[in-house]
């Protein structure tokens, strides 16, 4: 049981107190919880255990919890060479690096692999982020695909239908604006989840090795002409849209 230092007027559970502050998504705080990285007045919380930060010390790997700072989410697009992860091993660049002038703490919703370019989002906003990246949602996501070879009536009705991978048979997908360039094919390919490298395996499985990936629209929101590793703040009106979408 957690300490009890008064009665307090505001409690909320710890993983939605954690994503209030930017730190993680609320899946990944309840993971935090159940690996007892988290302490609520001395003792190791337990999953479904609530706080109120005007009265309680919250402490994450032994730092105080602050409370929620503004949200903010921002639209980057992201350069080859870059790594989605808040830490890397190999001491590669992060996406984070690209965002280290703002005051906030961000995040990557959702991850572009290491050779992947385009639109990626970042925010402190937790329940955004897990709303986004939960599969039941299913957001289309647009990436601009090269691929070597040629896409055939064929394979772009199996894109269409569904490509057999490894860990099942995708969702079906819209292919368009496909051209070609000498033995290389471009086109837009649209998904709807978020398997690890999902558009890469889809592609090989095919026989069509992929030499560049951009995505270049997620839902509603256009990469359109922002420079690489630029970024740029939504606006509370597309925030909105995303929360509704």
């Amino acid at each position: 049981m957690i300490p009890r230092v008064k009665a307090r007027a505001v409690q909320q559970r710890l993983q939605k107190l954690i994503a209030q502050a930017g730190l993680a998504s609320r899946r990944t705080a309840e993971e935090w919880i159940a690996a007892g990285r988290v302490k609520v007045n001395g003792a190791i919380a337990s999953l479904g255990d609530r706080a109120d930060l005007a009265v309680d010390q919250v402490l994450v790997d032994g730092r105080p919890l602050a409370r929620a700072e503004q949200k903010l989410v921002v639209m980057l697009n992201k350069p080859s060479g870059y790594v989605c992860t808040l830490k890397d091993p190999q001491g590669r660049k992060r996406v984070t690096d690209l965002v280290a002038d703002l005051p906030q703490r961000l995040f990557p919703i959702g991850r572009l692999d290491y050779n992947t370019e385009g639109l990626l989002l970042l925010t402190n906003d937790g329940e955004l982020a897990q709303l986004l990246s939960h599969p039941r949602h299913h957001v289309d996501k647009t990436y601009l695909v090269k691929v070597r070879g040629h896409l055939n009536p064929q394979t772009s009705k199996q894109l269409t239908e569904g490509v057999r991978l490894a860990d099942g048979v995708t969702l079906p997908a819209r292919v368009a604006n496909v051209r070609l360039q000498g033995k290389n094919c471009w086109f837009e390919l649209t998904i709807r989840e978020g398997r690890n490298r999902q558009v890469r395996r889809m592609c090989e499985a095919l026989g069509l090795p992929v030499s560049r990936l951009k995505r270049i629209r997620l839902a509603f929101l256009e990469l359109g002409q922002l420079p690489a590793g630029r970024y740029r703040p939504l606006s509370a009106a597309e925030i909105a849209r995303l929360r509704s979408a």
